[in-house]
């Protein structure tokens, strides 16, 4: 019994001064190259997907100002994107047959994840209401999805020189590059909450991967594309 009790006192002791709170966010952003590359010239349509997260967060204060914040996230981060490219390698299924070359012409990709997310920051408050948060985290992809299909263009395989295949305008020409996706992703996010009254608070934060969405053997396509998003939301503060 005085053992029971001992450990009880010190578990109270440790969580004593625990903070915990829920939050729903909006996430808007895609998964992209670091600088655009000459291959892609332009983009036509970025269409905005139901990229929400909802998660519970600890935060423990140090200080007076300084504090730990961990938690648990589960959040959607997909993107619907048609661009023009030019000498774009791509790899793509035309009529039960896989071709490979350089592509000219539009190309719509839909990339999609749902992720479990770990974050483990650094909080400072700069004033009762407002708290700075930076730090990493880590994503686990539960499902993960990157396809799409290409249009009014052609294919030249070998090299930009090589023999032409034109493509068709009726989404006949398809890629799908989900299976060279990583499970794991880690990166680094800041951001910031503000207390707008007792319980209810806002939020807004960015995150950047660190480690592109495929794997390190994927070639087919040239840059290492990385996910970024801003993330805007409510919160709820139960302790």
């Amino acid at each position: 019994m005085l053992l029971v009790a001992a450990i009880t006192a010190s578990a109270e002791s440790i969580l004593d001064g625990w903070e915990y709170t829920v939050r729903l966010g909006y996430n808007i952003g895609g998964t992209m190259p670091i600088g655009m590359p000459a291959t892609i010239r332009s983009l036509n349509k970025y269409k905005l997907e139901a990229n929400f997260a909802l998660g519970i967060d600890v935060h423990k204060p140090l200080t007076s100002q300084w504090g730990v914040l961990s938690g648990l996230h589960l959040e959607n981060k997909g993107m619907d994107v048609d661009a023009t490219v030019k000498n774009y390698h791509m790899e793509m299924t035309q009529g039960g047959e896989s071709i490979e070359g350089y592509y000219t012409g539009n190309l719509v990709t839909e990339c999609d994840e749902w992720a479990l997310t770990l974050p483990l920051f650094a909080t400072f408050k700069v004033c009762d209401k407002i708290m700075l948060k930076c730090g990493p985290y880590l994503s686990y992809l539960a499902t993960k999805s990157f396809k799409g299909y290409v249009y009014d263009g052609y294919l030249r395989k070998t090299d930009p020189t090589g023999e032409k295949t034109n493509m068709t305008n009726d989404k006949s020409v398809t890629f799908d590059f989900s299976d060279n996706m990583r499970r794991w992703q880690v990166g680094i996010d800041v951001g910031v909450d503000w207390q707008i009254g007792q319980r209810w608070g806002a939020s807004a934060d960015l995150q950047w991967g660190l480690n592109g969405i495929h794997k390190s053997s994927f070639t087919t396509i040239e840059q290492t594309l990385y996910p970024i998003y801003g993330t805007l939301g409510v919160i709820y503060k139960l302790k």
